[in-house]
């Protein structure tokens, strides 16, 4: 065997790469947690995979006139780990909107030489206002008090008995809370908003029960303080929800409603049965007469209304009289789905318009790439501003002004919509830790968000690959990898990093680097394997891997783990061409030859064109000793007849920015016509910086372009091509159309 590798080693040309090695290709084992009997090597859930689960039953009254929330739960908790736990861990997000405490006001804590008056309280909160959570009292099944300790969105229960493994208990908390003004706050989730116009408000409750933390295999308690950037990690559980609001209130919320026939009226109850056949188009529920009728009541009784959900993470409503309602059925695979908006009248005429149609869209293609959406309804509530998503609804921004808005609004209003209706499958399906892993959401969200507005919304912008370069051509040292936690990122990049480098990323692999047969059939497969579970980024990659059989570690190490950009140069092209020299039969025994013929620059030198012609060298005949103890022998006159004639290129690529991808070469003929090649990213293994890589044309090349279809994000377009283009400056483009008559 020595003699066989010395052999090679000696007889093969192999390119010296004069760079440190980069081990681009090597595996990431070491970079990501290892396999267990909870999460297998396949990036599957384990053998002994197990997760918590937590049951809520809530009665909660809404105070219009106070704007406060009071409550009280019985949360049923299984204890499905091995572990016995003295303690656990609730969390209490409306602790954040204290003064103390860090909210976005504080990131962006800059004082400028001018400043708007909503800037300065955002930054000084000179005008103060209560928040936080009011803990009247934490009991347990038996009705004993209960130990408790808050340290600012976290509170620890000091359990009176010891919570074995496989065992449950249950948690009794009373509580209440001021809701907070939604203009007050810089990006803000919740809340309420006021018309002065007509002395009305549309109330978005959300985070507002103390929930259960979650406590998993990989780090214990997730009990991470709750900053606003990284949002939440659940449990899932069944919810029994009583919401008492003022009688002419309408409520959307998450889950079944159970008592129609005491909320709503005869008429509207009609329309929602004709509303589960109406396939084509909404059918309204409330009209705008009736909610313009319904905003001038402001009864001072109050009504009930029941919901239930089963097996979601989490629960939020959203309750006003200003309501209008529209609903319409969704035919999915396995089952049908209520598509439900709801929106004041200043969101006409394009709430009415776009927002149900929207959610379809979302719900069926999210479903076909991933799993049927298994919940009875998904609500858009038109709100100001904000997207946010929670089980089966959405809060989501995008109003007219007039009645008017512009086309990138309209725009913006659908992606939204579509964007927070596919959070329902992650992280609110497959529930991935948002406090921890923004990108696990926000990332695959946006990247299945996007392909719907390019399915259903032709025309529209979309993001490409072309979106991210300038993020990722920015500043090296303030750029930071999407393998960082959420609450780390700087919020002006969180947006890019999070959301769009992922997205690109998997368009990457999708469109140009597996193809989308394999690529669909792997992520489906994760989606599957993990949905009402809690996946980590590990077993997102090793099963997308595990189901295509294609070893992505090379891209996953570059995109996820590195700030490197995508710049591959084309450095050079070389042009050879075969023909035969005449020979008598006594040389052609012993010494012949074919010339790869013309007049041409010298082979060591970098070509700038093709005008000088192709390149001269010899091609000898192979003598017996190159093929060691082989007996047969190539056909070396056929060979020849194969290239005689015919047009070689040896294609030299540069590595400039450090990302690895694919290649692809564009070969523009002398006749116009036009050939793709493509390379894989294997071919970077042996050197990371340089390659060389010859083809065999029938036609003379003019032009050679590398990725001429924008698929990899390269930075810098100006060094793809061969011959190369001059870039015309600014300055000369401008003297240019001055002069121009």
């Amino acid at each position: 065997m020595r003699l066989t590798i010395c052999f090679l080693l000696f007889s093969l040309s192999i390119q010296a790469q004069n760079q440190p090695w980069k081990g681009k290709f090597e595996p990431i084992d070491n970079m990501i947690s290892p396999p267990n009997a909870y999460r297998s090597a396949s990036g599957a859930p384990g053998s002994a995979y197990w997760q918590q689960r937590a049951d809520y039953k809530i009665k909660a009254i809404l105070d219009e006139k106070n704007n406060t929330i009071t409550g009280e739960e019985t949360i049923t908790y299984y204890n499905n780990s091995p572990d016995d736990l003295t303690y656990v861990w609730i969390q209490l997000e409306q602790n954040v909107n204290k003064k103390e405490n860090e909210d976005f006001g504080s990131i962006n804590n800059r004082m400028r030489d001018s400043m708007t008056t909503r800037q300065l309280q955002f930054l000084t909160r000179a005008i103060d206002f209560p928040a936080g959570y009011s803990i009247k009292s934490v009991k347990d099944g038996n009705g004993k008090n209960i130990k408790t300790m808050v340290n600012n969105t976290m509170m620890k229960v000091k359990l009176n008995n010891v919570l074995k493994s496989g065992e449950t208990t249950k948690l009794s908390i009373s509580w209440s809370y001021p809701i907070t003004d939604r203009s007050m706050y810089l990006l803000s989730r919740e809340g309420y908003e006021y018309f002065p116009e007509d002395d009305n408000t549309v109330y978005l409750i959300a985070h507002w029960f103390p929930r259960m933390a979650v406590y998993n295999d990989t780090e214990g308690w997730q009990n991470q303080q709750f900053q606003k950037l990284g949002e939440f990690a659940l449990e899932f559980g069944d919810y029994e929800v009583e919401i008492t609001v003022p009688e002419d209130h309408i409520i959307a919320s998450t889950g079944t409603l159970l008592n129609p026939e005491s909320v709503l009226t005869k008429t509207q109850r009609k329309r929602l049965e004709q509303a589960k056949k109406s396939f084509d188009k909404p059918v309204m529920v409330i009209t705008k007469e009736e909610a313009e009728a319904n905003e001038k009541q402001k009864s001072t009784k109050q009504k009930t209304w029941k919901f239930n959900a089963k097996n979601v993470r989490d629960f939020a409503f959203a309750s006003s009289r200003k309501f209008m309602w529209d609903a319409q059925a969704v035919k999915l695979s396995s089952n049908n789905v209520m598509a439900m908006s709801f929106y004041p009248k200043e969101g006409l005429p394009v709430w009415q318009e776009e927002s149900t149609k929207a959610i379809m869209h979302g719900l069926q293609v999210y479903s076909e790439a991933t799993f049927d959406y298994p919940y009875p309804v998904c609500i858009s509530v038109n709100t100001s501003n904000i997207g946010m998503e929670f089980p089966m609804i959405s809060f989501n921004g995008g109003r007219p002004k007039n009645g008017k808005i512009s086309d990138g609004a309209r725009q913006g209003m659908v992606g939204t919509i579509i964007h927070e209706v596919g959070h329902n499958w992650f992280p609110m399906i497959v529930s991935s830790d948002e406090r921890k892993w923004m990108w696990m959401d926000e990332g695959l969200n946006t990247f299945l968000h996007q392909r719907t507005v390019a399915e259903r919304y032709p025309g529209w912008n979309s993001v490409t690959p072309k979106s991210i370069v300038p993020f990722m051509s920015g500043d090296k040292n303030i750029l930071r990898p999407i393998m960082t936690n959420s609450d780390n990122e700087l919020l002006s990049q969180f947006g890019a990093n999070f959301y769009l480098k992922p997205t690109v990323g998997l368009q990457i692999l999708r469109n140009s680097v597996m193809g989308k047969e394999l690529f669909d059939e792997a992520f489906k497969e994760y989606a599957n394997r993990w949905k009402y579970k809690h996946p980590n980024p590990a077993d997102l990659f090793r099963t997308l891997e595990d189901a295509s059989a294609t070893d992505l570690d090379w891209f996953y190490r570059g995109w996820f783990f590195s700030t490197d950009n995508v710049d591959m140069e084309l450095s050079n092209v070389k042009w050879f061409k075969v023909y035969e020299q005449d020979t008598n039969i006594e040389d052609q025994k012993s010494k012949s030859q074919t010339k790869i013929a013309a007049n041409g620059n010298n082979a060591e030198e970098a070509s700038k064109d093709f005008s000088n012609g192709p390149e001269v060298i010899t091609m000898t005949s192979t003598p017996d000793n190159s093929y060691g103890q082989f007996l047969s022998r190539l056909d070396e006159p056929a060979l020849r007849k194969q290239v005689s004639g015919k047009n070689i290129y040896e294609v030299t690529i540069k590595n400039l920015g450090g990302l690895v991808m694919p290649v692809t070469i564009e070969w523009v003929f002398t006749d116009g016509t036009k050939e793709i090649d493509t390379l894989p990213a294997d071919i970077w293994r042996r050197n990371e910086y340089e390659i060389q890589e010859t083809f065999i044309k029938d036609k003379e090349v003019k032009q050679v372009n590398l990725d001429p279809n924008f698929e990899f994000a390269d930075t810098n377009m100006d060094n793809n091509t061969f011959p190369k283009s001059e870039s015309v400056s600014e300055f000369d483009e401008f003297k240019t159309k001055k002069n121009k008559p």
